[in-house]
């Protein structure tokens, strides 16, 4: 399974404003092709929207199509050919996805039509697949990007990536600048740091991010409900301003610098909290949340979606297994609340305001979340079956 490294960039202006061309030259070359794929629809014919089919009818056209219309020269070639790669890689995706979903082949739900990207309303990114691209052999602090240059990087690039190949390099901008990520050869990657034995038991909450079994407490720091008043001071300064002003995009970067900042804080307790278990425990409990159930709780949906209780489970997934450890996923049906960690015995019903446990059998009284911690634990001591990053069951071999 391939890994992935994303890193901040640090662009001068002049490549950032080729960073921001490249984007739109790809953005370009999607609005074409899916408009060429309408127009054979739109003739009953059948079209050809494979990547190798959109890409060779731009190859064939784009020398008509990527003019300037003041001179009238064509400016294809002041771009990487791959960014003409990811348009159609991109819409070649976005058609086979509706295709399955419209014959019922895709699970989920049902896909759209792709539609055409607008400059202010569209994701800025685009890709390398093939090329000199990715780390600097003398310059650990930056990266290459074909038709751009060397790119310096806030971070040691080279340090994180190890040696390992480099498949794949994207380039997005987000709220508060460019950032590149690598996606790597998993098989030229060194081994992975051998971890501590034991086991424990992790309970999610909204109160408190993550109480462990082995007493730790991890405190949810609410990054959205924090920033929530500034958010809408400056969402209602967007609505009364002109569209493409100044001001307009001097707020529209705040607040997208606003957005980026509550994703980072929420991203780095996730991070730092996964790399901790991954490397001090050997088999680590956590519960399937029904999270779509869960916020339909109009009163709890925001704080729900603020805790982002699915990414941390990604995150232990794809860490666990690099680190060889044993991710147990309790069934969404497992009373872990509901069960007492002392005698085992199971209550019919526990209401949300009860945040202390109370045994009727053994009299046992334990705060709620540490309780279903240990008896996640437990599970994870007595699982003699291994879950996957996809929350499989994975049996072992027989014979």
């Amino acid at each position: 399974m391939p890994s992935a490294v994303l890193v901040k960039l640090d662009p001068t202006p002049r490549q950032e404003r080729s960073l921001t061309a490249h984007a739109g030259a790809a953005r370009f070359a999607y609005n074409c092709l899916l408009a060429h794929v309408k127009a054979d629809m739109d003739a009953h014919n059948k079209p050809e929207w494979s990547m190798y089919a959109l890409r060779k009818w731009w190859n064939t056209n784009k020398q008509s199509l990527a003019v300037n219309r003041d001179t009238g020269l064509p400016w294809w070639q002041e771009y990487s050919k791959e960014t003409y790669s990811y348009a159609a890689q991109c819409l070649a995706n976005g058609l086979h996805n509706w295709s399955q979903s419209r014959q019922g082949k895709r699970l989920g739900r049902r896909v759209s039509f792709p539609q055409f990207k607008h400059k202010n309303k569209t994701r800025i990114a685009f890709a390398y697949t093939t090329g000199s691209f990715g780390v600097v052999a003398d310059n650990p602090h930056a990266v290459r990007l074909p038709k751009i240059g060397v790119i310096h990087c806030f971070e040691n690039v080279s340090k994180r990536v190890a040696g390992a190949h480099v498949l794949r390099m994207s380039v997005n901008k987000q709220g508060d600048g460019w950032y590149a990520s690598l996606t790597l050869d998993k098989q030229t990657m060194g081994k992975p740091v051998a971890h501590a034995t034991g086991s424990v038991g992790v309970d999610l909450g909204i109160k408190q991010f993550a109480t462990l079994s082995d007493g730790t407490v991890i405190p949810n720091p609410h990054p959205y409900r924090t920033a929530k008043r500034k958010i809408g001071r400056l969402q209602r300064q967007l609505s009364r301003q002109q569209s493409g002003s100044h001001r307009y995009q001097r707020n529209r970067q705040r607040l997208n610098s606003m957005y980026a900042r509550t994703q980072h804080i929420r991203l780095d307790l996730q991070h730092k909290l996964s790399t901790y278990l991954v490397r001090t425990y050997q088999s680590i409990g956590i519960e399937d949340l029904n999270v779509q159930g869960m916020v339909k709780n109009r009163r709890l949906a925001q704080a729900i979606q603020d805790v982002a209780f699915y990414q941390f489970r990604m995150l232990l997934a794809y860490k666990s297994l690099a680190a060889n450890a044993n991710l147990v996923i309790a069934n969404r049906f497992y009373p872990s609340s509901k069960t007492c960690s002392q005698c085992g015995s199971v209550k019919t019903k526990l209401s949300l305001t009860e945040r202390t446990y109370r045994c009727e059998q053994c009299g046992l009284q334990l705060d709620r979340d540490m309780n279903a911690a240990i008896n996640l634990q437990r599970l994870a001591e007595s699982a003699s079956e291994s879950i996957n990053a996809h929350g499989e069951t994975r049996r072992p071999a027989l014979g």
